[in-house]
This record gives structure tokens, sequence and C-alpha cells, in this order.
């Protein structure tokens, strides 16, 4: 069968096999097959030569942790042939730490976690994949036009989950949302700001293209100038882009009591001159909370699921701008101004 592979820590050793072997019965009992696969940094990272862990005994890894595909087989009866499925991404460590033995292995302590097309587990850019019962999460046959979006939603829920439990700590009634950064997570962090009702603004550097007006689509207000320029403090900052210097300026521009979540994820090697005792000060007078969020273990993929069977399908099918078929995969991760958010389509 068709798989797209890399060699980890090897740049550019991207390609597309034909003759891939069929999934060994030891990854799951749910067999399935694969309608589309979601393209983000990580994958161009990991075919930069930035990271990426083949699993054990190989020297390749197959690609792709956004899935969706259908059921071909479910012994255990769980899913039934047909239904929707995509594959939760990170398992948990063999030990298992106290948070991976509750399921939480998002919070993984010892970072023995695996995760698929990432790091020790094939990923799902193969025609057809295998998955364990829990860590199959079926979705609604309405959703088949943009389920391969589970994944990323996935993530701003967990986000969201963590924002809602910190901002617990005390009588919390937020009222405005800014998220830094206008792609695919920020796009639907704003989703999510906008399900629970709040005023939402949106920040980034493009002046044209698609995302002007699918942030005005949300009913949010889409803004182009610096952090530090806004005339207002939010309540909750999203920070979706990794960029030192938005994230330094998040974290000064929270208003009081201001819970700041950062997804974004920067390189290193790079140093900006800032006050760093005018921040502690502004964190601790205001009582800030500054957290760094990744991943989501199933709870947060069920709510996920929940937040695109609400959403409006028209909306989230723009967020998709490219559907690329497999036999093409090299334009597919070839990135482009206007992409937002890019699929490998197994099925042209």
């Amino acid at each position: 069968m068709r798989a797209v592979t890399v060699t980890p820590g090897v740049p550019n050793s991207l390609r597309l096999v034909h003759d891939h072997p069929e999934p060994p019965a030891e990854e799951g009992a749910i067999l399935v097959e694969a309608l589309a696969v979601g393209i983000c940094g990580t994958d161009h990272e990991i075919i930069a030569g930035d990271y990426g862990e083949a699993p054990p005994g190989a020297s390749t890894l197959v690609l792709g942790h956004e899935s969706l595909g259908r059921v071909l087989e479910d012994p255990g009866g769980t899913l039934q042939p047909g239904d929707l499925v995509a594959g939760i991404v990170r398992h948990p460590d063999p030990v298992p730490c106290p948070n991976c033995a509750i399921g939480e292995w998002d919070m993984c302590r010892n970072g023995r976690y695996t995760e698929h097309g990432i790091k020790e587990l094939p990923g799902f850019a193969r025609d057809r994949w295998r998955v364990q019962p829990r860590f199959a999460v079926g979705l609604d046959p309405a959703l088949a036009p943009v389920g391969v979006l589970l994944e990323p939603t996935a993530v701003v829920a967990k986000a969201w989950d963590h924002i809602e439990r910190i901002g617990a700590r005390a009588e919390w009634q937020p009222q405005t949302v800014l998220v830094t950064g206008a792609g695919p997570i920020g796009l639907l962090a704003a989703l999510l700001a906008t399900q629970r009702g709040f005023s939402v603004h949106v920040l980034d550097r493009a002046t044209t293209g698609p995302k002007p007006g699918l942030v005005r689509a949300l009913g949010a207000t889409y803004h182009t100038e610096s952090v530090a320029q806004l005339d207002f403090d939010p309540d909750v900052i999203v920070e979706c882009t990794g960029a030192p210097v938005v994230v330094l300026d998040a974290m000064c521009k929270a208003g009081p009591t201001g819970i700041i979540c950062l997804t974004g994820v920067s390189s290193g090697g790079r140093r900006i001159d800032f006050d760093a005792g005018a921040l502690n000060r502004e964190l601790v007078l205001e009582n800030h909370v500054v957290f760094g969020s990744v991943n989501a273990n199933r709870r947060h993929w069920g709510l996920a699921a929940e937040a695109l069977a609400r959403a409006d399908p028209a909306w989230l099918s723009s967020l998709i701008t490219r559907r690329v078929p497999v036999e093409a995969y090299t334009e597919a991760y070839a990135s482009t101004p206007d992409d937002i958010k890019v699929v490998l389509d197994f099925t042209a």
C-alpha cells in the first residue's frame, strides 16, 4: 500500500512508497481506510530533519498525525464498518507516569510517550492504518468533509479546558479574548472562544488572503497592528504564533487576573532585549497566569468533536485551502502564502 515516509534526522528525505507493508495486528484491532491527513508545521519540521523518531527497529517514519478515515473492521463492535474515525496521536508511556496512568497522557511527566507520525509510532499517511479502541474517536457522518480538523481542534479544546480550570481559582467573568496568529490553531481557538460567547479579537500580519474574512465570519475583530498597540486589555490571550516578540508582548498585555495560554512553539537561538523586571512586576501585581499547552487527551478529543459539530460547516470547510491527491504529495508539503490547512487526500 501507499505511505508517505521520511528518514528522521535526514533533511528532505520525504518520499511516497507504494509497497509499504499492511499495518500489523499489534497496532490495534480496528482497521481503518485512510480518507485524509492534515499537514501542519510539525510535519515540515520533521521533513527538515529537526526531529522525529522512527518506530523501534525501523529506519523510516510514516508521517501524518491529523487523521480521518473510515472503519473497515472492528471485531469488538465499538465502531461499525463505514463509520468515520480519527486516531488519537499520543499514547501513554509504558511505565506509566502518574498522569499517563489515569489517561492524562498529554501531561506525561517522563517524556516516554509515543506519537503517531512524530515519535516512535507510524503515522496515518498510509492507505490503511490500525488503532486500539481507546485511541479511536468516532465522528458524526456530517463531519466527513472537515473531520480531518479534529486533531488541531483537540489541541485548542485542551487549551480552553485548562484556561477555564485556571480561571476557577477566583471569581472569574471574562469578556474579551485575544488570539494571536490566524493559522489553523489560532482560527480554531477563536472558534471555540466565540462558541463561549466572548468578544473575540484575532491578530495576524496578513492583510490579504482568506484570514481576515474567516475571522470576521466568526463575528470576531481582525487586527494587523502589534499586540502592544491594541487599545484594550484582554481577559484571556491564546498565543498561537510562537514568535518571541509576540509572546512577550502578550504576557504584558493581559488585563488584571489575565490568563495567557501559549500554544505556539518558538524556535531557539534568537535573543531579544526586554525589561524582565517590568514583566515580572506585571505578572505578579496583576495576578496573571502564563502557561503552555500542547497535545490533548481523549476527553479533549471528545470536546473537539462536539465543537466541530456545533460549528458552521461552510466556515470549517473554508479552513481547508488545498486538498492534494496523495500521488502529488510533494505539492501538499510545499507551503504557499495563502495556505491555512492543507490536506493530503487519499480518496483522489
